[in-house]
This record gives C-alpha cells, sequence and structure tokens, in this order.
C-alpha cells in the first residue's frame, strides 16, 4: 500500500510517563532522564502530559514548566508532542498556543470532556475555536479519540469535516479507543492524515493497512517490545507477548501498574507516585504484579 503522508508522527512515539515530586508537582530532572533515556533507546519522540502522562490532573502552569524543563535539557522541540487538551478551551488555547510557541512538532488534544454526550456540531465548534484562537499558522493537531475516558468519542465524520475545514492544521488522529473497525474506517476515509494508535496488540495489522505508527504507555517500560511490533514481518511470538503484557498490566490500575514496572526497572521507588485520586499500588499489589511478570519472561 502506498504511503500516507504528510505524517505528524510516526513510528515508535512515547506516551510520557510523569514523575511526581513529594508536593505533587512534576520531578523535572527525572522526566529530563526519562525522556533522554527514551530518546536514547529508540522511541522516536515523547508526548508528555497525554492520559499516560496525568495530564488532565495538572495544571496548564505545571505542563508549561513541564515543558520548558526538556527543551531547556536540550531535547529537540520536534521530538516532543505534548498533550494540550483540557476542559476549559481558553486553558486549551493557552497550553497548544505555548506548545507552538516552543517550537514542538504538533499539539495532542483531547475534545472537551466534562459535559457528556455533545453533538458533533458542538465539537466542531470547540475545535475549530481552539485553531482559530491559537492564530498560527505552524499549529498541527492531532485529535485525540480516546472514548473510554473523555466520554466524548470524536466520529469519523466529525474527524473528516475537521480536516476538510482546517487542511494541514488537523493533521492527523490518536485514536485509543482500542476498536479496530473506528481506525480502519479513518484509514480509508482519511488516508492523508498521520493515523496512529494506543491499543499496541492493533500495531501489526495498522501497519499493513498504511497506519502511522504508535503513541503508546508500553514504550515506558518495554520500547523494543513495541518497536518489534511495527516491523514489516512481526512474529507471532511477539504479538502473543504484547498480548500477554496488555493482560497483565490491566488486571492492576494500569497506570499506578505501569509506574510501579518503572519504578523496579530504575530501582527508584519514587516513580510510584500518582496524582489522586489515583492511587499506588500497596506492597503486596507491587509483589502480585513482578511476580506475574517474571513468570510471563517480562523479568
Amino acid at each position: 500500500m502506498p504511503s500516507r503522508s504528510p505524517r505528524l508522527v510516526a513510528g515508535l512515539w512515547c506516551a510520557t510517563l510523569t514523575p511526581l515530586t513529594a508536593d505533587g508537582g512534576i520531578d523535572h530532572p527525572r522526566l529530563v532522564e526519562h525522556v533522554q533515556h527514551l530518546l536514547a533507546h529508540g522511541v522516536a519522540g515523547a508526548a508528555p502530559f497525554g492520559t499516560t502522562g496525568e495530564g488532565p490532573s495538572l495544571s496548564v502552569a505545571q505542563r508549561r514548566a513541564g515543558i520548558d524543563a526538556l527543551l531547556a535539557a536540550g531535547v529537540a522541540p520536534t521530538r516532543i508532542l505534548p498533550g494540550t487538551g483540557c476542559a476549559s478551551l481558553a486553558e486549551t488555547i493557552e497550553l497548544t498556543r505555548h506548545a507552538v510557541t516552543a517550537g514542538c512538532v504538533g499539539a495532542l488534544v483531547l475534545p472537551p470532556f466534562f459535559w457528556k454526550a455533545p453533538s458533533d456540531d458542538g465539537i466542531f465548534a470547540w475545535y475549530a475555536r481552539m485553531i482559530e484562537g491559537v492564530a498560527d499558522a505552524r499549529l498541527r493537531v492531532l485529535l485525540y479519540h480516546l472514548p473510554q475516558f473523555s466520554a466524548v468519542p470524536l466520529s469519523v465524520d466529525l474527524v473528516a469535516r475537521l480536516a476538510a475545514a482546517f487542511p494541514g492544521t488537523v493533521a492527523g488522529v490518536k485514536d485509543s479507543g482500542g476498536d479496530w473497525n473506528h481506525t480502519q474506517a479513518l484509514l480509508a476515509r482519511l488516508p492523508e492524515l498521520s493515523i496512529v494508535i494506543g491499543h499496541e496488540p492493533d500495531l501489526p495489522r495498522l501497519m499493513r493497512a498504511g497506519g502511522a505508527g504508535t503513541i503508546c504507555g508500553v514504550a515506558n517500560v518495554f520500547p523494543d517490545l513495541v518497536a518489534a511490533l511495527l516491523a514489516p514481518n512481526v512474529t507471532a511470538p511477539t504479538e502473543a507477548g504484547i498480548a500477554r503484557f496488555i493482560e497483565i498490566l490491566f488486571a492492576q490500575p494500569f497506570l499506578p501498574a505501569l509506574k510501579s514496572i518503572l519504578a523496579d526497572q530504575r530501582r527508584d521507588p519514587a516513580w510510584r507516585a500518582v496524582c489522586p485520586p489515583l492511587v499506588a499500588l500497596t506492597a503486596a499489589q507491587q509483589a502480585s504484579l513482578r511476580d506475574t511478570l517474571r513468570a510471563a519472561g517480562f523479568a
């Protein structure tokens, strides 16, 4: 199948975990070290402050400062795709404008997630006002479809309407719904967009269908495993391995579990901290998770 272009992001990007200080702020030194580690181990770019990065639990000022810390440490802005979606339109505009001014490759933008069951017309108007409010020709938006968390799905018709109204600016979709039929419809209807997914087990067929790649949480802890799913001749054991890892991860609250795995890998318990209302795994849960991963070959 011919390549789909232009692509805002392609290949393996990491939905980056956010380390926290004791008072609930972002631990900038650990964040910088983690992103630099990912980039040195085959990850094409970092997407901080999305769902895996607990972005909706962080303030606008905290997210701005986190991006600034990465840039000050020498992380190339073209390798940063920050999550900028907020329930507030004004705050989304502020964060997105900051990302554009900083030179980031684009912005990953959730729909407004407080009001439930909005119409496509209402969601279209919100995104249109956001784009027009940023008012910068450099803006590139990756729409964020995550209905199991946001409760605000982005229909294929809505995505097509936004792409037609803002060509070039609306550059792609992160489809994290885990519904292959929805992903397949986006690929068929909108070949000009960069379609990436968050559900790692669907990666082999996404790549076969001409998709761009992934922005995913597993890359925080096993980037090599995810990279193998992007290969043209992915093996059955690799596909089985990612399916088993996802099964283990989601047997616990997934975000505290993912942070616990990273804390063990880095031998750094500070990584276990999460933003309330999330709660870190108990010692018993940590031990059970370690044992299950070890038995499955994820030592």
